[in-house]
């Protein structure tokens, strides 16, 4: 693409305004800017202006595993479960693309450490769960980790630096998460610096094309694998790879399923995963209606009492299905630095969107999907705040009663 060619694809969306300082540029930063302009997906701009609650279908409890049926079943789940894994037919998908800010470090949020006597990252931990499995295994199953552009090197490197964990390398895959255009309340995409637009990672619920657009993808299409556990790096006691959960969901042929925990209570800030007009789908906390949010049944427990773990097994051949439609495209409003009339500016409030996809669009898309429920002291300890709820002092207590030093 050269500078007329990309001059009217922008008149066509109406975003002359990225070329308003090329002639200050110089050659370098003209060609790259040029290229910024040709990878754009002007399809993502489509729902602005679009911002209200999404309306809410019929919704019904979506099939559940209880603890206590997970228990009945545990022998043979476990059995199917290590079954796969032994074949090579399950890898692990790592969503580390986040900073640590609202810990408090500048750095990815899975290099902060959690010890308190001895360290501990949040990566080194969860490796340490992953090991758990993988020492009944004949050989361990890949990880691909899916960084960003702002902390795909640190992470790398702290992999190096730390030996992998103790993990063999050649089964640790990276791949950068694919970025968004930030713009404007009116849709008018921003620049970070006169010949840089101001891009985002585009939300978690783009992993999946980000592998398979990346050279780790490789290792899905050329290989065995048929089912990819998704899980964040934001909870220090994710078990990865689950033999149990990995067997529960053959054994019970749905095309995915979530890992769920009951609720604290009817307000808990997480999302619900329900059925929703014969789908399976995710219900955020704040788009639950409250009267459904606290309807109980006849024995007491809330109707609609499961939250996501954001712990999901995904079938590759539904994944790749999803890949050939468009996810609806979720409005973030943040505070966004740019270039306005030649000179940077840093609002103090938010004055625009980042364009985001998410993972719970993806189950909207499958045909069924399986809850398995799983104990929250041994299994949910998410690591979102420096103090308080869901924070670092809550999972550092959770790991003490897990038997973990730190």
């Amino acid at each position: 693409m050269d500078y007329s060619q990309a001059k009217k694809l922008l008149s066509e969306h109406g975003q002359t305004q990225l070329l308003d300082y090329y002639a200050e540029l110089s050659e370098g930063e003209r060609a790259d800017l040029i290229c910024q302009i040709a990878s754009l997906d002007f399809g993502l701009l489509d729902g602005i202006g679009n911002t209200g609650t999404r309306k809410i279908g019929k919704l019904s409890p979506v099939q559940t595993l209880g603890v206590a049926e997970v228990e009945k079943n545990r022998a043979a789940y476990y059995a199917a479960g290590i079954d796969a894994l032994n074949k090579g037919l399950v890898a692990a998908v790592l969503l580390a693309g986040g900073q640590g800010t609202r810990l408090g470090s500048d750095k990815p949020k899975g290099m902060f450490d959690i010890g308190v006597t001895r360290e501990l990252s949040i990566f080194a931990q969860q490796f340490e769960n992953i090991k758990q499995v993988t020492a009944n295994l004949k050989t361990p199953f890949d990880v691909f980790v899916m960084t960003s552009d702002i902390n795909d090197a640190d992470t790398r490197l702290f992999f190096k630096e730390k030996h992998y964990f103790g993990y063999p390398e050649e089964k640790i895959h990276f791949f950068t998460q694919d970025m968004s255009p930030t713009c404007s309340f009116d849709g008018k995409i921003y620049l970070e610096e006169k010949g840089k637009i101001f891009l985002s990672p585009n939300g978690n619920g783009g992993w999946y094309s980000s592998l398979m657009g990346s050279p780790a993808g490789k290792a899905v299409r050329e290989g065995d694998i048929k089912w990819l556990n998704v899980y964040s790096v934001d909870n220090v006691l994710q078990r990865i790879c689950d033999p149990v959960f990995i067997g529960a969901t053959l054994i019970n042929g749905t095309d995915c399923s979530s890992k769920v925990v009951k609720k604290a209570n009817a307000a808990e800030r997480v999302g619900v995963l329900c059925i929703e007009d014969g789908k399976p789908a995710i219900v955020e906390y704040y788009e639950m209606p409250e009267d459904l949010a606290s309807a109980t049944g006849a024995d007491g427990e809330l109707i609609f009492g499961y939250g996501v773990t954001l712990n999901y097994l995904f079938k590759v051949d539904k994944l790749d299905a999803i890949l050939e439609n468009r996810l609806p495209v979720h409005l973030s409003k943040k505070v966004i630095p740019h270039i306005i009339n030649g000179e940077k500016v840093h609002p103090d409030e938010p004055n625009g969107y980042k364009l985001e996809i998410l993972v719970l669009d993806m189950i909207k898309l499958m045909d069924s999907c399986l809850a398995v429920e799983v104990v929250r002291e041994r299994e949910f300890a998410p690591v979102k705040n420096r103090t308080g709820v869901d924070s670092v002092d809550t999972a550092r207590e959770l790991l003490r009663k897990n038997g973990i030093i730190i």
